[in-house]
């Protein structure tokens, strides 16, 4: 089962093609869509094809992304001349001792345990198996194989004692973040996947040829590691691998019998790469770098919510990844993609996933001050609402007496303030966007999408304090006094903060 020859992989057009077939659609913008990916594979399967296109391209120096089978073909036979069998692009072999498609030569007292299924074999973990079901897929196909292999090899982390996690992480209970952006698709502003990945090739592989010398690692070391044998014991130096090498964490073998491909995996006693010490800052074209600790981003007990995205984007303490930064090519509508999974020890906190669409007109302002001003300036203004809606839902549960307010008052407003703070995301990008675009204009255009902003943080504080009342207990006696005063302590809050509003506003969702 040659991923060169064979028809495995399936897009939209309802074709199954092999790997450089699905190159070749990709670059003429044929493959709109994975049917057979699971939503959280989708970021390693993009990195992944990114990688290799961006490998194969560069390595056969073309100045051009190919867009016919046979070039593609070509192109991806020449990474493994070493290996002109061609096993390193086979689902399964006989002879384990050759490497197979993300899988390395067996290793001599290796103990093999079977896989039941793709997703046993995939790398999600998690503790009540609630978020994705695992060992479902009964029936799978050759396809669904080598999405859980690239899942798995190229996104794991530390799953316990001998199965060690990927370089491109900080530490073994982080995550691989993605953050990106992807051109809009002009018929319903979605990421098509094939001309978001011809437009990271294209970046990736100009950057290789113009600065080599930016990047970690060696232009032109070993890059499909698959190919390379992993003794016991030994770890790759990682200064000396292509800065875009394609990893793998895990022993893993797949084998036919009866026409049905069946897993099995081992241990190590070694991650397969030395790279504790760079805490993920290995060049990851996607992975944004904290600058004070030179250490990898690590989504973790959370989401990729409005202040996440400001922190990542905006505050200057994260050096964006290369692909996260508009290009002096880009023209179109434009998506910001942000992707991982958030983990915690040995486990899984869920995929988490934000697509947040970037107007042109603002690329060129995306990464100056003035996009940071505003931002902060937008989440000072969420403040106010937030805590003015929990001081007086905690006034409302101290029963009107402020002298009697304690630690447990204030705790009762937390989900609406949550659900505050979901409503503040949901408008918070669109509103920056144009306030961004505003700056050179007018300067009442900025000031009048501001005093939008504003009306629609009071109008949702507002009705999330109204929500709350009932859930809040106090005697009917002091319900009277308790509301009323909660009230007057959110209005007076609000007026004191931001005098242009008035009390019809908190009754306006204007946008």
């Amino acid at each position: 089962m040659n991923l060169l020859d064979e028809p495995v992989l399936s897009h939209s057009r309802g074709e199954t093609v092999s790997l450089p077939g699905l190159f070749a659609a990709m670059a003429r913008q044929e493959a709109t869509g994975f049917p057979a990916l699971r939503p959280h594979q989708r970021p390693a399967w993009h990195m992944f094809l990114v990688q290799l296109g961006a490998l194969a391209i560069s390595r056969a120096g073309f100045d051009h992304v190919p867009d016919d089978e046979a070039t593609w073909r070509a192109a991806l036979g020449a990474l493994t001349s070493d290996h002109p069998d061609e096993s390193p692009w086979r689902l399964a072999t006989l002879d384990w001792s050759r490497p197979a498609f993300l899988q390395p030569p067996e290793v001599d007292g290796a103990r093999w345990s079977p896989v039941r299924s793709p997703d046993d074999l995939d790398m999600l973990i998690t503790s009540r198996n609630h978020d994705i079901k695992q060992n479902i897929s009964s029936r799978a196909s050759a396809e669904d194989w080598v999405y859980a292999l690239v899942s798995l090899q190229t996104c794991e982390g530390y799953s316990g004692r001998g199965n060690y996690g990927i370089a491109r992480m900080n530490g073994g209970s982080s995550s691989r973040p993605m953050l990106g952006l992807a051109p809009a698709s002009a018929k319903d502003m979605s990421a098509d996947p094939s001309v978001w990945w011809k437009r990271d090739v294209s970046i990736l592989t100009r950057g290789r040829k113009h600065d080599p010398g930016s990047q970690v690692g060696r232009v032109g070391g070993p890059a499909l590691l698959w190919c390379l044998d992993w003794p016991e014991g030994h770890q790759l130096n990682l200064l000396k691998l292509d800065p875009l090498f394609i990893e793998i964490c895990r022993r893993v073998r797949l084998r036919e019998s009866d026409g049905k491909l069946l897993a099995f995996r081992a241990n190590s006693k070694a991650a397969r790469i030395d790279a504790k010490a760079f805490k993920g800052n290995v060049g990851d074209p996607w992975s944004p770098i904290d600058k004070k600790h030179g250490k990898s981003f690590t989504l973790s007990g959370g989401e990729f919510n409005y202040k996440k995205l400001v922190e990542l984007l905006f505050s200057g303490n994260w050096k964006r990844p290369l692909l996260s930064t508009p290009s002096e090519y880009e023209n179109d509508e434009m998506l910001l993609i942000a992707e991982a999974f958030s983990r915690g020890n040995s486990k899984t906190e869920g995929f988490k996933s934000r697509v947040v669409a970037a107007p042109r007109q603002i690329l060129s302002v995306f990464e100056s001050e003035t996009a940071a001003t505003l931002s902060k300036a937008q989440m000072d203004d969420i403040k106010v609402f937030d805590v003015a809606l929990r001081n007086a839902l905690a006034l409302v549960a101290a029963r009107g007496d402020r002298t009697a307010l304690k630690a447990d008052h204030y705790r009762r407003g937390a989900l609406a303030r949550k659900r505050f703070d979901r409503a503040a995301d949901k408008r918070f990008f669109p509103i920056l966007w144009l306030r961004l675009a505003a700056i050179g204009q007018d300067k009442g255009t900025e000031q009048a999408h501001r005093k939008a902003f504003l009306t629609y943080l009071h109008c949702h504080a507002k009705k999330e304090f109204d929500t709350a009342l009932a859930s809040i207990p106090c005697p009917a006696l002091l319900r009277p006094r308790a509301e009323s005063r909660g009230r007057r302590e959110f209005q007076s809050r609000v007026r004191a903060e931001f005098p242009e509003l008035s009390e019809a506003d908190g009754n306006n969702a204007a946008i």
